[in-house]
């Protein structure tokens, strides 16, 4: 029996006065306040109005320890006498059910939490990319790609997910482990943010290889297409691609097995611990990955290994460590359709991402986060022996010998075809890539649903290019400072505008402004065309140059080589940022009551002062710079380039029943180069285009394109689509990955037997279209046991990258899941 009725049992026994002192004592002891976690928040629908009569329940392990109801303003409030972990889950007609991320409210702990309600399973939840608050995706004005984290299950890597968004391409030179570029709206592989775990993880100069990034324990990739720099500085000229790594939640520890095996001698094995202790959170992973691939020299092999451990350091301050790291050595066999043969060579990457991150919200209101992160990343290419056939000349009595391929046949497009040997290029580098990091984010939410935000960031970067007789090393002190505002206006018209001020050790100060709006003329409801969302997104991008480029600017070699007065001579001014200038407008329109959403958008980007590499006739085009001082020079690196891309961008999502989704969409790209001083370009414009000897006429860009030609690897029509269905305990999806053919080159020039260009092609449509095809399946035989199975390119079409890298046929995968131990 409690106490208070244990003192109402014995007032019977009492005198009255007696009796009746002891009742008020009872009555006040019962209004005493227990120790309790109180958990308050506002329940909104993703257009951010309040939500009335919610049940919001608060979930600990599998019993429900306390739960109540939103009032009309949508605000609620619940109270539990146990301490511990909880998840909060919250359930309302017409919304699909919440469930929160968990969390640890201690005895007197008051701790907030805000709710999303969402409409439609097909509607995702929450955006970061755009302005660093969590932000419905029904508010966002941009074009955000939430790849949900259950379609990685049965995938080594996120390539093929990434295909599956409108305006993105993804290109593999090569066959697993082969570099992996990403193009987003047309940009190129070196415009693209990305962040694991809010660590900037690029090298200096944007370059990134999505190649070894597992998806071992990796929340699904949230991808943000269009510039912003002016949240995250350098390197988002098109995009920004964030990936995290998922925390612990389980009561008890629980240990997850992963491992399958299939053709080409591949097999994979992944373990991951993970569990809650009262404030801590933890987990653990490793994980490797072999394959032979089906090319001579070109075996594969990585392991990831990672961490993540938070801890609850006061109420709503949580610190949180995080690691992932990486080791792969591949092979480098080259672009075999050329050679006919595959070098003996092979290339080592280590990349290591962690962070140390503290957060507090204050009354839900104020948001701080500190982060300090580090990366390493390191490439070794190593050449082990000459390949092919050695071919010796001899020049002022010195002998040298080259290595040829066999002799080939290469086929372009239109029925153009080139014939010979190429000689084996094949270089060793060691090149290492460092960055340190400090970030702080302050966010306030001001009455009306204003929220403004402030951050700061310092960039300590640090770069080394060792290769046979060089030794190049720079070093870069980079300082960002962002301000931005977002709110509604009577959860119709959502704005987010803000800006930032760069100050880059190599390129200066930059000014990065960005604004989106967007508008809800009809909101989401119950009839047929019930909701109807306009966006549109105006942003600007920068990216520092590259370490090759640093080095061999036009300035630094005419230093080098002694003549410094020609700097001012012919007015050479230092490389600068590379920038981007970006716009987007769409319309998201739901149908059949959230079950059919249609969206529809046009981009139009403009990227100006690209880096590219001028020879002799590039510097007296663009400098005037006299023939005789040029050749002294080798080729040098400037902001000559702009190119210009724009197109349209269409997605279906339907669920027309429970079990059963489907997705689609297609891209028409239309880009052109509208300025270069290249070697190909000023040798175009003064007569004497690089041509085949056996195809004349027929100007080819041997090393980049020419102006009024499209930039490389960017197909005019990409498309996607993907099958989901999911029944009981099995599900399964077919997907499939659609492109036109893309502009590129061969990169033959003056390579041949004879010192010739016999094998370069026209540029013209030379990578191949492809239909990349792909079939997955799970079965659930118990709740800790999965089987499954992976089939990737059903078509077994292996011209699917670049032209001469052919890439895997069909491959299979099949393997299971164990969970042992959990809730």
């Amino acid at each position: 029996m409690s106490t208070p009725a244990r003192l109402s049992a014995q007032a019977s026994l009492l005198p009255p006065l007696a009796a009746i002192a002891l009742q008020f004592v009872v009555l006040f002891l019962l209004t005493l306040p227990a120790h309790a976690v109180i958990v308050r928040g506002t329940v909104t629908n993703p257009m951010g109005v309040p939500v009335g009569n919610v049940r919001v329940q608060l979930v600990q392990g599998q019993q429900v320890a306390a739960f109540g109801y939103t009032t009309m303003d949508g605000t609620y409030e619940i109270r539990s006498s146990s301490a511990g972990r909880f998840i909060l889950l919250a359930s309302a007609m017409p919304f699909t059910p919440s469930i929160g991320q968990d969390f640890y409210g201690g005895r007197t702990d008051v701790v907030t939490r805000n709710i999303v309600m969402e409409y439609a399973t097909i509607t995702p939840q929450l955006a970061v990319t755009l302005s660093g608050i969590p932000t419905p995706v029904l508010q966002v004005p941009s074009a955000v790609t939430l790849i949900p984290q259950p379609v990685l299950a049965t995938q080594t890597g996120i390539a093929n997910d990434l295909r599956q968004s409108s305006g993105v391409e993804v290109v593999q030179t090569g066959q697993t482990g082969g570099p992996v570029d990403l193009y987003v709206r047309g940009g190129g592989p070196a415009t693209n943010k990305i962040l694991i775990d809010g660590i900037s993880a690029t090298d200096i100069g944007g370059r990134f290889d999505l190649s070894p990034v597992s998806t071992i324990d990796l929340i699904g990739p949230e991808l943000y297409r269009g510039a912003n720099s002016a949240l995250y500085g350098t390197g988002a000229e098109a995009s920004v691609l964030r990936l995290s790594t998922t925390h612990g939640s389980s009561l008890w520890p629980v240990l997850n097995y992963t491992g399958d095996a299939g053709n080409f001698s591949t097999y994979r094995n992944e373990a991951t611990l993970s569990g809650t202790r009262k404030r801590l959170d933890y987990l653990a992973g490793f994980g490797r990955l072999n394959t032979s691939n089906a090319l001579p020299l070109d075996e594969y092999h990585t392991t990831n290994s990672l961490a993540d451990i938070g801890y609850s350091v006061l109420t709503n301050t949580h610190a949180r460590f995080t690691l992932r790291n990486t080791d792969s050595d591949t092979g480098l066999p080259g672009p075999h359709d050329i050679y006919d043969l595959s070098s003996s060579g092979k290339q080592s990457n280590q990349d290591l991402y962690s962070g140390l991150t503290v957060e507090n919200q204050w009354k839900g209101n104020w948001h701080n986060l500190a982060r300090y992160g580090i990366a390493r990343r390191r490439e070794q290419v190593m050449q082990f022996a000459p390949t092919g056939e050695p071919v010796t000349t001899e020049v002022d009595g010195i002998a040298s010998t080259t290595y040829y391929g066999a002799p080939v046949t290469l086929r372009g497009a239109n029925g153009y075809t080139a014939s010979g040997q190429a000689a084996f290029f094949t270089p060793s580098f060691d090149a290492v890539s460092n960055r340190n990091e400090f970030d702080y984010q302050t966010d306030y939410t001001f009455p009306y649903r204003i929220a403004a935000l402030f951050s700061f960031q310092y960039e300590n970067e640090r770069a080394r290019l060792l290769e046979a007789d060089t030794n190049q090393q720079t070093q870069r002190t980079n300082f960002l400072y962002t301000l931005q505002v977002q709110g509604d206006i009577k959860h119709r018209f959502f704005y987010s505008l803000g800006g930032a001020i760069e100050r880059n050790n190599l390129y200066g100060t930059a000014g990065t402004p960005r604004i989106g709006l967007s508008y809800a003329p009809v909101r989401p409801g119950h009839r047929i065309f019930r909701g109807t969302l306009i966006r549109a997104n105006v942003a600007t991008g920068v990216q520092e140059p590259r370490l090759e480029a640093e080095l061999t600017s036009l300035e630094t070699l005419l230093q080098q080589t002694g003549n410094e007065s020609a700097i001012a001579t012919y007015n050479v001014h230092p490389i600068t940022a590379e920038r981007s200038r970006t716009y987007d407008i769409a319309v998201d329109q739901n149908i059949l009551n959230q079950k059919l959403i249609l969206t529809a958008g046009y981009f139009h980007n403009q990227f100006n002062h690209q880096l590219e590499s001028l020879a002799v006739n590039g510097l007296e085009h663009y400098f005037d710079i006299p023939a005789t001082l040029a050749e002294q020079l080798p080729a040098a690196s400037l902001n000559s380039l702009a190119y210009r891309t724009q197109g349209l961008e269409t997605e279906i999502r339907y669920q027309p029943f429970m079990h059963l989704f489907l997705r689609g969409g297609y891209a028409y790209l239309a880009s052109i180069v509208e300025q270069s001083f290249s070697f190909d370009a000023t040798a175009a414009t003064s007569g004497t285009p690089v041509t085949n000897p056996n195809i004349p006429g027929i100007a080819i860009g041997s090393l980049s394109p020419l102006v009024g030609s499209r930039p490389f690897r960017r197909a005019p029509s990409t498309g996607f689509f993907a099958v989901q269905y999911t029944v009981n305990r099995f599900s399964t999806a077919f997907k499939g990955a659609l492109s036109s053919r893309s502009d590129d080159s061969t990169f033959q020039l003056d390579n041949d037997r004879e010192g010739g260009n016999t094998l370069l092609l026209p540029n013209r449509n030379l990578d191949s279209g492809y239909a990349k095809l792909d079939l997955n399946m799970l079965f659930s035989v118990s709740s800790r046991f999965t089987v499954f199975t992976q089939l990737d390119n059903l078509l077994s079409q292996q011209h699917i990258g670049p032209i001469g890298y052919p890439g895997l046929p069909f491959t299979f995968r099949a393997g299971m899941k164990i969970r042992i131990g959990g809730d």
